[in-house]
C-alpha cells in the first residue's frame, strides 16, 4: 500500500511491522480453521475415490456372471487339424459329432481358346458383355476404347461383376482368363455377348454356365463347386469352406477332405475363473475398506472413514446380498454361495473360494448355479421360453394365458395348378421375403439332372418343391439377412411357401417368374403375433415373443417366447434374478449418478466451495482491516508527529528562560 512504509517515522511505535502482525493475528484463527476444514474435505474426497474405485471393479466381474452365456462356457476340439472347429460359448452344448468332409469349394475359372497376337493392339470386337455371377447381372461395354484383349480385362476389373480377369502369355500369343471372385456354385459365372455389326467378335468370350460346352471358343477350365461335408451322416453343402453355425454355436472351417471326430464339452474351468474373479476383487474391496474405515484397537485410533454412514451400508448392504438365500430359489439344489464353496471368513469378512466344490455343484447342478448368480425365467410349460427380464424386473412368479399363437406367413398354389410345374432354361424366380429382402433364384437341371432345355421341362409338384428349396437354402440374400422359405407340395394344400419367421411381418411373395409359365406372381398372406398377458396383464406380441411394457409393476419388461400353437394357460415363469445382478444394482447404487457416493462426493464438494468463498470473504474483510489500521496508525502517527513538535518548541522556550540565561543579561 502507498503511504505504508512512512508508518512511525512520527512515533518511532506504529511502524508497519506492526500492521502485519496484528494483521497476521487477525486472519490467522479463521484462516488455520478453513485449511483445516479443507484438508478434511479433500482428504475425505481421496477417499471416497478410492472407495469408488474399489466398488466399480467388483461391477465387471459380476456383470459378467449376471449373464447365463457366461455361466455355460464351451470348448471344442477337433482330432483333424485341417478341420478346425470354432465355438461361441453362448450357444453351443455339450456334444460330439462326426465330420466327413468329402469336397472343398472352390471359385469357376474361364479362358479363352482364341489366341490373339498382341495384347494390345488386336481387337477383340465391340458391343456389350453381359455378366452374371449368382443373382448379380453387369453389363460392360467393349468400345473403340477399349476393344483390345488388354482392354477388356481392364474393363471386366473395373465393373465389380465379382469376376476378376487376366491375360496369360502362352509362349505363342495371349489368351484371356477370367475367374469367379467367391467360391462355390451359386457364384458361378455366365457371359452373353451382344455384337455391333461390323465389329463382330465379342461371341468367342460368351460362356453358359448351364451349357458349359455350347461355345468352344470359352473352355471352364475349373469347375465351380461347393464344400460338401456329412455330420453325423447328414449332408451339409456351403458355397464357402467355412461353416458358420452349421450347428448351434460351432462354425468349422476345412481346408482339406477328411474325417474329424469334433468333441464339445463344458470348460468349467473358465467359469471357475470367472468366479474367482468376483472373489479377488471383493477381497481387494474389503481390504481398501479396511484401510479407510478401519479401527486400531491398540492404539484407539479410528480412520478417516470410521463410523461413516455410507460405508456401513455398503457393508450391510453386500452382506445381505452375498450370504442370504437367493429369492426363488429357497427350495432348489443350491440356494446361496456357500451351497458353491463361497463362504465368508468371520474374522476378516474377505470371501474364502473352495473352487473344487464349486465345480462339482456346476456340473450337477448347472441350472441352479445359474440361477444363483444370472437372471433365469423357469417355465413350467416346455414350450414358453424365457427371454430376458427388464430393468425393473422383480423375482416372482407369473402366470402366462395365451389368446392368440404366432403364425408365419406363407404363399400357396393350388393343387390343381402346380401338379407339374414347367419350367425353361433361363428361368428366374423372384421373391419378397419378410417384406425386407428381395431374393432371386433359378434352376439349372431338370428332374432327371440333364440341363434345363429352351422349350421346357416338366417337374411334378414334389419335384419342384425339392428343386426350389434348394435354390432358396442355397441364397447369399437369404443368408445375409438370416432369414429362410420351407417349401412344401401335398397332393390337398398344393405348393406352399413359408417364412422362417413368425408374427405380423412374415411374408412370402412371388414377384416374378421367368421362364415358368405355369406360375405366376401372387401376393402371400402375412403372419400373426402372439397375444395373451403375463401376471394378468395384457401384454404386446412381436412373432413367437410375448412381452410387458416399463411400466407393468413387478412384471416389467418380461419377455417370454411361446412355441406351438396352443392357447389358453401355458402355466407361468419363475424368474429369479441371481446374486450378479443384485450385486451390479447395488453397485450402481453407490456409483450411479445418484448414488451414495456420488451425493456424498459431490456434498464434499459443495462445502469446498463454501469454503472458497469463506476465504475470498477473510481476504476482503482482512485487507479492509489492513487499510483501517494504516489509516488510524498514519493519523496517530501524525498527531504524535505534531506534539513531538510542540515538546520540542516548549523545550527550547522552557530554555530560554532558564536562569542563567537572565544572568547574563
Amino acid at each position: 500500500m502507498a503511504g505504508i512504509s512512512s508508518l512511525g517515522i512520527g512515533s518511532g511505535v506504529l511502524t508497519s511491522d506492526l500492521v502485519d502482525q496484528l494483521v497476521a493475528a487477525e486472519r490467522a484463527p479463521t484462516e488455520n480453521r478453513l485449511t483445516q476444514k479443507t484438508q478434511q474435505s479433500e482428504a475425505m474426497l481421496s477417499a471416497y475415490g478410492k472407495l469408488r474405485s474399489a466398488i466399480t471393479e467388483l461391477r465387471l466381474p459380476m456383470r459378467q456372471l449376471s449373464s447365463a452365456d457366461n455361466l455355460k462356457a464351451f470348448s471344442a476340439t477337433s482330432s483333424n487339424e485341417n478341420i478346425g472347429v470354432s465355438v461361441d460359448s453362448t450357444k453351443a452344448s455339450r456334444g460330439s459329432y462326426s465330420l466327413n468332409v468329402t469336397g472343398l469349394a472352390q471359385a469357376q475359372a474361364l479362358a479363352s481358346q482364341a489366341v490373339f497376337a498382341d495384347r494390345d493392339a488386336a481387337s477383340v470386337g465391340q458391343g456389350t458383355l453381359q455378366l452374371s455371377v449368382g443373382d448379380k447381372v453387369t453389363n460392360i461395354t467393349i468400345d473403340g476404347s477399349n476393344n483390345t484383349l488388354q482392354g477388356m480385362a481392364n474393363a471386366i476389373n473395373e465393373a465389380n461383376a465379382g469376376v476378376s480377369a487376366g491375360i496369360i502369355d502362352t509362349g505363342s500369343g495371349y489368351q484371356l482368363v477370367m475367374s469367379a471372385d467367391e467360391t462355390g456354385v451359386a457364384n458361378s459365372v455366365s457371359i452373353s455377348a451382344t455384337e455391333e455389326v461390323g465389329a463382330e467378335g465379342l461371341a468367342r468370350f460368351a460362356f453358359d454356365v448351364a451349357d458349359p460346352t455350347a461355345n468352344p471358343d470359352m473352355k471352364q477350365t475349373i469347375a465351380a463347386t461347393d464344400a460338401v461335408m456329412e455330420i453325423n451322416g447328414i449332408e451339409v453343402t456351403r458355397s464357402s469352406n467355412s461353416f458358420e453355425n452349421v450347428i448351434d454355436g460351432l462354425s468349422f472351417d476345412i481346408k482339406e477332405t477328411g474325417t474329424s471326430t469334433v468333441t464339445v464339452s463344458q470348460d468349467v474351468g473358465a467359469v471357475t475363473d470367472r468366479v474367482q474373479g468376483f472373489v479377488d476383487k471383493f477381497n481387494a474391496l474389503q481390504s481398501t475398506i479396511g484401510s479407510l474405515a478401519g479401527f486400531n484397537s491398540d492404539a484407539g485410533v479410528g480412520s478417516l472413514l470410521t463410523g461413516d454412514s455410507t460405508v456401513r451400508a455398503l457393508q450391510g448392504e453386500l452382506r445381505q446380498v452375498l450370504t442370504g438365500v437367493v429369492p426363488g430359489l429357497e427350495n432348489a439344489s443350491v440356494r446361496s454361495l456357500a451351497d458353491v464353496g463361497v463362504s465368508t471368513d468371520p474374522n476378516t469378512g474377505a470371501l474364502n473360494f473352495d473352487r473344487e466344490k464349486f465345480e462339482t455343484q456346476l456340473k450337477n447342478n448347472p441350472d441352479d448355479v445359474t440361477a444363483l448368480f444370472a437372471e433365469q425365467g423357469r417355465a413350467t410349460d416346455s414350450q414358453v421360453e424365457f427371454v430376458r427380464s427388464g430393468t425393473n424386473t422383480q423375482a416372482g412368479k407369473y402366470d402366462i394365458n395365451v389368446t392368440q399363437a404366432a403364425t408365419r406367413g406363407s404363399l400357396n398354389y393350388a393343387a390343381a395348378d402346380t401338379g407339374t410345374v414347367t419350367v425353361m432354361a433361363g428361368n428366374r424366380f423372384t421373391f419378397e421375403v419378410d417384406g425386407e429382402t428381395q431374393v432371386s433364384v433359378f434352376l439349372e437341371n431338370a428332374p432327371d439332372g440333364s440341363p434345363l432345355s429352351g422349350t421346357g421341362d416338366d417337374f411334378t409338384g414334389a419335384e419342384f418343391a425339392a428343386a426350389i428349396q434348394q435354390a432358396l437354402d442355397n441364397s447369399n440374400e437369404l443368408k445375409a439377412a438370416n432369414r429362410s422359405v420351407q417349401v412344401a407340395w401335398d397332393a390337398t394344400d398344393g405348393l406352399t411357401f413359408t417364412s422362417g419367421n413368425y408374427g405380423a411381418e412374415s411374408n412370402v411373395r412371388l414377384t416374378g417368374a421367368l421362364n415358368a409359365p405355369s406360375l405366376n406372381s401372387k401376393d402371400g398372406v402375412a403372419g400373426t403375433d402372439v397375444a395373451g398377458t403375463i401376471n394378468g396383464q395384457v401384454a404386446k406380441g412381436d412373432g413367437q415373443v410375448l412381452y410387458l411394457g416399463s411400466d407393468a409393476g413387478a412384471a416389467s419388461g418380461i419377455q417370454v417366447r411361446i412355441l406351438g400353437d396352443q392357447t389358453g394357460s401355458r402355466g407361468s415363469i419363475n424368474f429369479v434374478q441371481g446374486i450378479g445382478k443384485s450385486t451390479v444394482d447395488l453397485v450402481n447404487g453407490f456409483v450411479g449418478a445418484d448414488g451414495k457416493i456420488e451425493n456424498r462426493t459431490s456434498s464434499l464438494n459443495r462445502e469446498l466451495e463454501k469454503i472458497q468463498e469463506s476465504q475470498v470473504k477473510l481476504d476482503i474483510r482482512i485487507e479492509s482491516y489492513r487499510e483501517r489500521l494504516v489509516k488510524q496508525f498514519s493519523a496517530a502517527d501524525s498527531l504524535i508527529s505534531q506534539l513531538n513538535s510542540t515538546r520540542d518548541y516548549v523545550t527550547q522556550q522552557l530554555d530560554a528562560l532558564a536562569p542563567q540565561n537572565f544572568n547574563k543579561k
